[in-house]
């Protein structure tokens, strides 16, 4: 077997699930899940409708670009979205099942092993995991940068020597962050821009929650975006993104990436054996919803009226407070994260993620610990219900 197997941690998921061995939830409460990031609002119905007008095509085998409407659909969708110019639908974009997978084979298409070195790859931390995944499965290490609060969850690139920073070959960046929601600035993304341009790193910028935000005056800033602002090509720079959260489809395992051509030709190459085409219906579906704006007007609303609802609340008893976007809470507890999660289980059957099994430890601490991830996923009523039930216990402690 692959030795870099070995390396791979259970997903938090499972984490939890062991966690959570032996306790058992108060029968007086109903569950309220709110642990995991998976859209609960309705697929909206001109999407479905797209999907199975779209049946025929499963009679042809896809490409791996993509069909041209698609192509071009996200291009038009970039433009509009960011105020960029001039994206090549042919070049530039290329159509992904899920930023998940992508962001996974990236990896494996970007790191080179073999320059006599342990290749280095930087993420966030907390983080998705796919990050460290990726980097192990490549054969390279997994550099972390804290992201604290009393620093407003900003990258402390002083962590990394000029000696780490000669080995880093890919940076993971997650903006909006999970699960902290940060939006990178673009003071933030200068100081990466200069960085990657001096020691000649790939970015890979994870913005599958971009558009989950509350003002509509106001979208989180692209990296994209932020190279045309600071008048930088985009070179080595590769944006994903994704229908699941926007468009609330995460069943359709729906992505593009965009950016940098030269790094997206080596991509389709390594895709185009991978075996990673998309089937033909939810080409069709997806270019209908990247079409569509007004639907995801609708989406951040009811996102913005469940964060209205329970923030005020938790604020009571909970250090926490909005996130820039993105549909989680990202709250210190009282007590040991781990623990918390577990009492209020047994408690008062909700279910949260603690913030520990998000991070890994680096410069001597775990920055998830102390924390929970609360998913504003939930039908309104549950997630005010969920809250009450959160302040019920803390107030208890």
């Amino acid at each position: 077997m692959n030795p870099h197997l070995s390396k791979l941690q259970p997903y938090p998921f499972e984490k939890l699930r062991q966690l959570f061995a032996g306790v058992t939830p108060n029968p007086g409460h109903r569950e309220i899940r709110l642990s995991i990031g998976e859209p609960q609002h309705a697929t909206p119905t001109f999407i479905k409708e797209a999907l199975t007008a779209s049946l025929g095509g499963l009679a042809s085998y896809p490409t791996t670009l993509g069909s041209s409407e698609l192509r071009r659909s996200l291009a038009a969708w970039l433009e509009r979205r960011y105020g960029l110019q001039g994206i090549d639908a042919e070049q530039q974009v290329i159509p992904v099942n899920g930023s998940r997978e992508a962001l996974f084979a990236f990896a494996q298409t970007v790191i080179d092993p073999a320059r006599g070195y342990t290749p280095l790859v930087v993420s966030p931390n907390p983080f998705y995991q796919i990050y460290e995944g990726a980097a192990y499965l490549a054969g390279a290490e997994p550099r972390f940068l804290n992201t604290l609060p009393d620093d407003d969850y900003a990258f402390d690139f002083s962590a990394l020597s000029e000696a780490e920073w000669q080995r880093v070959q890919l940076f993971f960046v997650c903006s909006p962050g999970n699960p902290t929601g940060k939006v990178l600035s673009l003071d933030d993304w200068r100081q990466l821009f200069a960085l990657a341009d001096r020691y000649r790193f790939v970015i890979a910028s994870d913005e599958c929650y971009s558009e989950i935000y509350f003002d509509e005056a106001a979208p989180p800033l692209g990296c994209l975006q932020a190279a045309r602002l600071l008048g930088r090509g985009c070179e080595r720079l590769v944006m994903f993104s994704s229908l699941s959260k926007r468009s609330n489809v995460p069943g359709m395992r729906s992505g593009f990436v965009a950016g940098d051509a030269a790094t997206l030709r080596s991509f389709l190459l390594y895709r185009t054996y991978h075996g990673s085409a998309m089937n033909p219906a939810v080409q069709a579906a997806s270019a209908a919803a990247w079409n569509d704006e007004a639907h995801v007007v609708d989406n951040r609303r009811q996102y913005t009226q469940k964060f209205a609802a329970v923030t005020p609340r938790l604020r009571q008893v909970l250090d926490t407070a909005m996130p820039d976007a993105g549909f989680y809470l990202w709250a210190r507890t009282p007590i040991d994260d781990g623990e918390f999660a577990r009492r209020l289980l047994a408690d008062y059957n909700v279910v949260l993620l603690p913030g520990s099994t998000l991070a890994r430890s680096a410069q001597g601490i775990n920055p998830g610990a102390g924390f929970v991830r609360i998913a504003l996923v939930a039908p309104l009523a549950d997630c005010v219900e969920a809250a009450e039930r959160i302040h019920s216990f803390v107030s208890k402690l």
